[in-house]
């Protein structure tokens, strides 16, 4: 059977055709080796190892060598552009020192154990035309497994009209990657695609190593980053979601309920047939627990909704700060209110939704609210579990969309979150386009974002260009108070002054023998009280 095109390796690996053992060669071998050379050695050895993007790799055109999803060191603001960020401080406590390990190669009579990185190798499958496309989302998977905590060795790509249905890559290609993954030691191999339960293990049986998808790398993110109650409880119900039609059976353990009605075992003469198997069992308490999850996430809802109706009854507008994962909302929410959210070189650092207080330059009060990022291919069950933390973009009135000015692919970002914007029902409301790290942004790759939004503003949470003209847009784009009010207020009432300098908008304000004589637009409720003093 014959494949469809070759393979398009994404980094130069070196020759590993075996080279014959000379006689000198099987002396040395034999001669003890000192253990302190064998661990230099050995260290050298785990230098050597061709990283994924380190080099001349996929997609060297734009000239980025890691995977480009990631920010760049310098893009990171830091100290006094955005507060203090303590959250750092523990997710940095514990970092691995490469070249360090003294592990033996052979280990005949002690049983031994050790916790690594997964090494991992990428394969991806795109038709014909869609090479730069498959490219970036390579890339991206490999800044998304980085951020799980593996150690990219490898990615390759298969040109093919559409995956195959039994390997994904085809039998041919299957056994090529077998040799790929062995000859640079990966543990691990990750589709960039949502592989089904019959891919998966198909694959598994050819390479020999574990196979997972892009849905599994993010999930993993998810559950690692998630820190309140509400962020853990949905993760786990996505993980279940996810989990529930992938069980896998193995032998007869699947079987250990002998059922029928005879004997107190259950296991007597005939026994009735086999009850209830092993992975039933399992598939009814994950549904079980699934239950358990969204009682719990219902539970949330009405604090959650209680601080929403607050600001409401407040009129207090609210800004969604939504865009892209890695994108810099989270920087930008830094920039504009010092709110000292955490800020991590790393895709889905936030999850938990973060709600800051702010003012415009005339007085009014409004929030701004972090979201979580999205990304191009999000498992459906994470947009379902996180339909929660999503409902405040839904609820805003005004969006940020925040967009990578110096990814490779902007046009992509735009149409990914824009999808997941219009599942939320808030397409219709005000949108305010922000290419953010304008700093890495040259003056041709400006026109060129200028095409996809003409109306956009170039900002830098780093170095806060544009950070003035996003707050005057912002306030430009506010909706205006509902009741327009003229007014004398007596001068012994100047709590009613105070609120519409806070909760509207004064066209003209005077000050008479009775009262202070207002013109402005208020809220509907402060309307209300100032109705008894209207001129």
């Amino acid at each position: 059977m014959t494949q469809n095109t070759g393979t398009t390796r994404g980094t130069d690996t070196a020759d590993t055709t075996p080279t014959p053992t000379t006689g000198d060669d099987a002396v040395a071998s034999a001669t003890p080796i000192d253990p302190v050379e064998r661990v230099l050695a050995r260290a050298q050895s785990h230098a050597d190892v061709h990283v994924f993007g380190a080099q001349q790799g996929i997609g060297t055109a734009q000239g980025i060598g890691t995977a480009q999803a990631l920010q760049d060191a310098a893009t990171v603001a830091y100290g006094d552009t955005d507060g203090d960020q303590w959250d750092r401080e523990e997710r940095a406590a514990l970092r691995r020192v490469p070249g360090l390990s003294t592990e033996l190669e052979d280990v005949t009579e002690v049983e031994y154990r050790q916790l690594r990185l997964e090494n991992v190798v990428l394969v991806g499958v795109y038709p014909q035309g869609s090479q730069e496309d498959a490219e970036n989302s390579l890339r991206e998977l490999a800044a998304l497994s980085e951020t799980a905590g593996a150690v990219v060795l490898d990615g390759v790509l298969q040109r093919r009209p559409h995956p195959d249905p039994a390997t994904y890559i085809g039998r041919g290609k299957a056994a090529e990657l077998r040799d790929l993954v062995a000859a640079v030691g990966a543990d691990t191999v990750i589709a960039d695609t949502e592989l089904a339960p019959s891919q998966r293990r198909a694959l598994e049986d050819v390479v020999k190593v574990k196979v997972i998808d892009r849905t599994t790398v993010i999930l993993d993110i998810f559950s690692q980053h998630a820190k309140s109650r509400e962020g853990k409880a949905q993760v786990e119900l996505a993980q279940l979601e996810y989990l529930l039609p992938r069980l896998r059976g193995w032998g007869d353990s699947m079987s250990r309920q002998a059922g029928g009605q005879v004997g107190a075992g259950g296991a007597g003469m005939g026994s009735r047939g086999p009850g209830e198997t092993k992975i039933e069992l399992d598939r009814r308490r994950i549904r079980t627990k699934m239950a358990q999850l969204r009682h719990q996430l219902r539970d949330f809802a009405p604090a959650r909704e209680a601080k929403r109706a607050e600001r409401k009854r407040n009129t207090i507008p609210a800004v969604a700060i939504a865009g892209y994962t890695n994108a810099g909302k989270s920087s930008l929410l830094n920039r504009l209110t010092r709110a000292g959210v955490l800020v991590e070189n790393a895709l889905f650092a936030t999850l938990d939704t973060s709600v800051r207080r702010t003012e415009t330059a005339d007085g009014r009060v409004y929030t701004l609210t972090d979201t979580v990022g999205f990304v191009r291919n999000l498992p459906h069950q994470l947009v379902e579990a996180f339909r929660s933390t999503l409902e405040e973009v839904g609820e805003a009135d005004v969006i940020v969309h925040v967009v990578d000015g110096s990814h490779p692919d902007p046009a992509a970002q735009l149409q990914t979150v824009r999808d997941v914007i219009g599942d939320v029902g808030a397409r219709d409301l005000p949108e305010i386009v922000v290419f953010n790290k304008a700093d890495l942004v040259d003056d041709d790759m400006r026109l060129v974002l200028r095409g996809l939004a003409p109306q956009a503003l170039f900002v830098s949470s780093r170095t806060g260009e544009g950070i003035d003209e996003l707050r005057e847009r912002i306030e430009e784009t506010l909706p205006l108070p509902a009741v327009e009010v003229h007014a004398v207020v007596p001068y012994d009432r100047g709590e009613l002054v105070s609120a519409v300098h806070e909760h509207g908008i004064i066209l003209s304000e005077d000050h008479g023998p009775d009262g202070t004589i207002l013109h402005a637009h208020v809220p509907a409720i402060l309307g209300g009280r100032l109705a008894p003093f209207a001129i």
